[in-house]
């Protein structure tokens, strides 16, 4: 019979009495344990969250890695044209885990109106274009339709389309300039089919996706020729050893660059969330193994008889110790139960109705993202019992020091 755990669950049921010394204690440390949980919950949701969805929609607009011609690699506007015609493409079938590979081109333009202008990037794209992150975004209209036959539709942001005045159904003018100065300007009369909203203010200002072959016909280019290839991966984690291999299999004309080497910038902040978050935790961790030792002394110094009659009896001082240890376990995995409690039920909140905004020109996002995976609670739950009950073991040694003659006497 495991006495010790018999004699912690008798202890246990008597606190929930009035009048125990530590009963306040206990109840400050499980409130402790359960803002500690809650914080780091949230502490990691968000982070991760708000990781995943800059991640995603930087990747949205330019793929995992960018295959350019060396020409224009430093540039957002394809200058020299690169051939369809490679080993790579559609399939990129010699580096494993590469999930899709399409064209696209970028031409800079200005759209002109009677009252305003605007200068835009127009990113074009084929009929391989994967439009899952752009559907996710639409907010008015539909998504372009692109065929062997050069189309006129185009997709604008709600900031551009608000700036110009436009609505799903308006055709306007697009100007484009020749690399002759002396020359004057192409213009395209586009149809607005669609208009989206990212948050990603760096992108919505300026994109405009449109046609390929447009741009094909403006910089006289041929049909197999595009400005270069986006490539998505299957492990984002993986994108710098995927863009090493990718950059050993195409040919020396072209060039292979990752989205966190074009955006250094941004992925360098991002990666502070991940310190921010550690910080975070340790400080919690902290203060919960603080409140946890201190309620495991006032239990220690409540129970001094107990203790000594104990070791009058023959109980050896790990016996005692570990009767402890199971008392402070049982007020731990009540702060847990709380703290999981409360803090899923303000993530899911968040991740359902978005309570909670933010500002898109600071962090690229209208609503703090959140991201609940069920391995990191777990993790997150075993961490924090195993780091406060080590912290406990040391502050339990006081009781060998307890004599069982004097412990006995004590009042």
């Amino acid at each position: 019979m495991n006495y010790e755990l018999f004699i912690a669950k008798r202890i246990i049921a008597a606190k929930e009495h009035k009048g125990s010394i530590s009963s306040p204690i206990i109840k400050i440390a499980i409130v402790a344990i359960a803002l500690g949980i809650i914080i780091m919950m949230i502490a990691i949701a968000t982070s991760v969250g708000l990781q995943e969805k800059i991640r995603d929609k930087i990747s949205g607009f330019n793929g995992h890695i960018q295959l350019t011609n060396f020409d224009t690699n430093n540039s957002e506007i394809t200058l020299t044209p690169i051939s369809t015609e490679q080993d790579f493409y559609p399939n990129f079938i010699s580096v494993e885990g590469v999930k899709k590979v399409q064209v696209y081109a970028t031409k800079a333009g200005i759209i002109r109106t009677k009252k305003n202008w605007e200068g835009v990037v127009m990113k074009g794209v084929g009929v391989d274009y994967d439009w899952t992150f752009f559907k996710d975004y639409l907010v008015e209209g539909r998504l372009p339709s692109y065929s062997e036959k050069r189309s006129l539709e185009v997709l604008l942001s709600q900031h551009i389309a608000d700036r110009m005045q436009f609505k799903v159904g308006d055709e306007f003018n697009t100007l484009f300039l020749k690399e002759d100065a002396n020359k004057l300007p192409s213009i395209r009369v586009f149809k607005l089919v669609g208009i989206y909203n990212s948050g990603f203010q760096d992108f919505d200002e300026s994109i405009m996706i449109g046609d390929i072959k447009q741009i094909q016909r403006l910089n006289k280019w041929k049909e197999n020729e595009v400005g270069g290839f986006e490539i998505y991966i299957e492990d984002f984690d993986k994108i710098e050893e995927k863009g090493d291999l990718i950059y050993t299999e195409i040919p020396p004309n072209i060039n292979a660059q990752t989205i966190t080497n074009k955006f250094p910038g941004i992925f360098e902040w991002i990666k502070l969330f991940d310190t921010n978050t550690l910080i975070i935790i340790i400080i919690m961790i902290l203060v919960a193994g603080i409140n946890m030792i201190t309620a495991l002394l006032v239990l220690i110094l409540e129970r001094t008889q107990m203790i000594g009659i104990l070791k009058a009896l023959g109980s050896n001082n790990w016996s005692v110790r570990k009767l402890f240890l199971y008392n402070a376990s049982h007020i731990i995995f009540r702060g847990l139960f709380w703290g999981n409690l409360i803090g899923l039920s303000i993530l899911f909140i968040q991740h359902y109705f978005g309570v909670i905004t933010l500002n898109p020109e600071t962090y690229y996002v209208d609503v703090a993202p959140v991201s609940i995976t069920f391995g990191m609670i777990i993790l997150l739950n075993i961490g924090t019992l195993l780091l406060c009950l080590i912290m406990l073991i040391i502050p339990s040694w006081i009781i060998t020091k307890i004599s069982p003659v004097k412990a006995i006497k004590f009042e």
